[in-house]
């Protein structure tokens, strides 16, 4: 039986609310005429960007996560603090702080690449800024020595490098704008590791007259590369796609094979596709490395804008 206290708080509840509900039906707007709907439409218009903003936080903090997302959550704050913007390196302390418990404050290239061999082992792990910094600072570059050989995805937020604009939107780009830019690693036995990334021409370095046009370019993994962790990027999510010595081996001649008939095709670059996620998408699964069903999959598409689209060159998905 419902004790009397509770039915007076319930009973208080539902009146308050129903006074409240009939004053919202009987407002009256204190702006009338062209202003009011003005400012009815800006209300709306924001409303719904917030809505949107809240959406992608909630996917950003829920999707992919890995088995400690607290723990995930934490080192993602961690890395946005402390990452600098572009040609300054980051400080000591920010290496301690994130990477420290697991390597301590000063890790040899053995010790990278073995902390890298355990991270691959579950698929997907985080590369950022932070520990690309120090990879360079012990190796003197990005390669075999300091991560595992293979063909690896990365994916990342797209956001200026550049005070004051990176202090806000290295943030927002992280959480608040869940689609994600692809790209792909190849780091062979011997020799710098290789970054295959594809975006709009005018996006890239050089003069061109087709500043729209699908292009893609393959550089060395440095920080002229244009998917190389940075202020506005500080954190990539790697994925491994394949650490067959044979099929990294001939990573590169397919990569560039690729590249050429992009070009040969001088596709304009869509929005939302075909764009850079969609030639990484039909790339790898060209190359059997996913299968057609997952470059096709919602949660991967809605991730990663156009890779489940049509491919370059072809009318419709196959």
């Amino acid at each position: 039986m419902t004790p009397d206290w509770a039915r007076s708080v319930w009973g208080t509840v539902r009146s308050r609310t129903g006074r409240l509900l009939q004053r919202i039906r009987h407002a009256r707007h204190p702006l009338v005429g062209l202003t009011k709907w003005v400012v009815i439409v800006g209300e709306g218009t924001a409303g719904f960007i917030l809505l949107f903003a809240v959406a992608n936080l909630v996917l950003s903090l829920s999707t992919f996560r890995g088995e400690d997302p607290l723990k995930r959550t934490a080192h993602e704050l961690g890395v946005l603090w402390f990452s600098t913007p572009d040609g300054q390196p980051t400080s000591e302390r920010a290496f301690e702080v994130i990477h420290g418990q697991t390597l301590g404050d000063d890790p040899d290239t053995a010790e990278i690449r073995a902390h890298f061999e355990a991270a691959a082992r579950g698929g997907t792990f985080l590369l950022d800024q932070i520990m690309v910094d120090r990879m360079e600072a012990v190796n003197g570059r990005v390669d075999a020595a300091v991560l595992p050989p293979g063909v690896y995805v990365g994916a990342h937020a797209l956001g200026p490098d550049k005070p004051p604009l990176v202090w806000v939107t290295k943030w927002l780009a992280h959480y608040v704008l869940f689609p994600r830019h692809a790209y792909i690693l190849v780091v062979p036995e011997t020799g710098p590791a290789w970054a295959f990334s594809a975006s709009q021409e005018g996006k890239f370095p050089g003069e061109t007259d087709s500043p729209n046009r699908l292009t893609a370019r393959i550089t060395p993994y440095t920080d002229a590369a244009y998917d190389f962790p940075s202020s506005g990027e500080a954190l990539h999510e790697m994925t491994i796609v394949s650490d067959d010595p044979v099929v990294v081996a001939g990573a590169l001649a397919r990569l560039t094979r690729a590249r050429d008939e992009l070009e040969a095709l001088d596709q304009p670059y869509g929005l939302l596709a075909p764009n850079s996620n969609t030639v990484v998408g039909c790339i790898l699964e060209e190359a059997g490395l996913i299968s057609a069903e997952v470059r096709r999959s919602t949660l991967l598409a809605l991730r990663a804008p156009g890779i489940g689209a049509a491919c370059p060159g072809e009318d419709e998905t196959p």
